[in-house]
């Protein structure tokens, strides 16, 4: 009891200054390039995990379980970042250019959980193919003519 008032006194004395921010970027620094960079470990992943010689020893299982590891947290991080670009960047103006807008980044989304939860080369590549068609609309939405790479 003694310390809430203590604690309401001090906030009194001291009040914190309010703080805006549009959006949970506020810097206005989006690229689509780290989607690619998770998207591309995740393709690459799967490759090796379709590629690797389980023959049960112990030594395989931990290879396995590393790029299974691996794998499932950049499907989660390439989520996460088409996330961001799809509510934070953005806008409504941006459907009339892009009409297909929503149904591209929920499917991508969807590949991403895909990819986490199977080994699928049709599934790692398709999120590759989904990456690069978000790319292109990203940085068209920009006026920029950027050229699509992996680095692989």
């Amino acid at each position: 009891m003694m310390l809430n008032q203590v604690l309401s006194q001090f906030k009194s004395r001291f009040p914190a200054p309010a703080v805006h921010a549009h959006c949970d970027g506020p810097c206005g620094v989006y690229d689509s390039s780290s989607a690619r960079v998770a998207a591309e470990a995740v393709l690459s992943m799967t490759k090796k995990l379709l590629d690797l010689n389980n023959d049960g020893s112990v030594a395989a299982q931990n290879t396995f379980s590393r790029f299974v590891a691996i794998k499932e947290e950049q499907a989660q991080l390439a989520k996460d970042e088409l996330l961001i670009l799809w509510t934070d960047y953005f806008k409504p103006a941006h459907l009339e250019q892009f009409p297909d807008l929503h149904d591209t980044f929920w499917k991508a989304a969807k590949l991403c959980s895909a990819c986490k939860v199977e080994v699928s080369l049709q599934h790692a590549q398709e999120l590759m193919a989904a990456v690069e068609k978000i790319h292109g609309i990203f940085w068209t939405s920009k006026g920029r003519d950027v050229t699509w790479y992996t680095a692989s």
